[in-house]
């Protein structure tokens, strides 16, 4: 009978020389008082993507207006043709999830780069933004090499209205 009370003193002294073990493994080391303690470290400035030879970073760059609020991200790069150089950019502005949003292509002389928010700034708000011609994928490109009208999308009616084919809404059958 005197067995079972010194093994369970026994475990008790190891279960509490372990915990104590693990408390001081998971805790960090406190400074001293009065010790000097480091700054934070700020992060390098951002470096400009459109003069990287690798432009594949400019896609989803933020794009900021002339009242430092968030107006939009890139969304497409495009380029000349005949020189092979970027001249514009596709702003995507308002929409959920990349669905939805009004894209202009804007020449890439409008921008420029604000190193500490890593993004691309205009003198433009997302009002005005949103008030220029859609940029429209695979159309025509304009006079100026800017952003292509909006599509017309409204059906015009034909003659046939008056007189719908014969079936038709026909419910009697």
């Amino acid at each position: 009978m005197r067995k079972l009370p010194i093994a369970v003193a026994a475990l008790a002294l190891m279960t509490g020389a372990a915990s104590a073990q693990t408390n001081t493994l998971n805790t960090p080391p406190r400074p001293a008082p009065g010790a000097a303690t480091t700054a934070p470290m700020h992060k390098a400035a951002a470096i400009n993507p459109l003069t990287q030879e690798d432009v594949s970073k400019i896609d989803g760059t933020s794009v900021y207006g002339n009242n430092d609020e968030k107006i939009g991200h890139i969304s497409t790069i495009l380029m000349d043709p005949s020189s092979k150089k970027i001249d514009r950019l596709v702003v995507t502005a308002g929409g959920v999830l990349g669905v939805g949003g009004h894209r202009v292509a804007i020449p890439v002389e409008q921008f420029s780069w604000d190193a500490d928010k890593d993004a691309f700034k205009m003198g433009t708000t997302v009002a005005e933004l949103k008030q220029m011609p859609e940029w429209v994928e695979g159309g025509q490109q304009t006079a100026t090499g800017s952003s292509l009208p909006p599509r017309d999308l409204s059906n015009k009616p034909s003659d046939n209205t008056k007189n719908p084919p014969n079936g038709a809404g026909d419910s009697s059958r």
